[in-house]
């Protein structure tokens, strides 16, 4: 089952293929009751720079500073998940929360 909080690489080929060749690393934001019952997940990309906006959230991944991009979240078919590479730690699990909380509050 995927999880809240994990990262993924996620297929973004127009259609999804036992060899994907274009994959970025996404983070899932989605709750894990909407991820057990979808068949979807909401993510968020992971790049390799981050330009200090805050709703870029920087975080050490692969052995590299990375921004999960959460001005750009978005709705995928969780056939595309092609493979787990990591989870997020538990202090910017809080923060990606209270920043997306801030994002959508009125």
């Amino acid at each position: 089952m995927v999880s809240r909080f994990e990262i993924y690489l996620v297929n973004l080929d127009p259609e999804v293929t036992k060899n994907p060749k274009n994959t970025r690393p996404c983070v899932i934001v989605s709750p894990d009751e909407m991820n057990r019952n979808l068949a979807h997940v909401i993510v968020a990309p992971i790049s390799s720079a981050s330009n200090g906006f805050p709703t870029r959230l920087a975080v050490d991944l692969l052995g590299a500073k990375r921004a999960v991009i959460l001005d750009q979240v978005r709705t995928v078919d969780s056939a595309r998940l092609v493979k787990k590479i990591g989870v997020i730690d538990a202090t910017n699990q809080r923060v990606l929360l209270e920043r997306l909380q801030e994002m959508f509050a009125d």
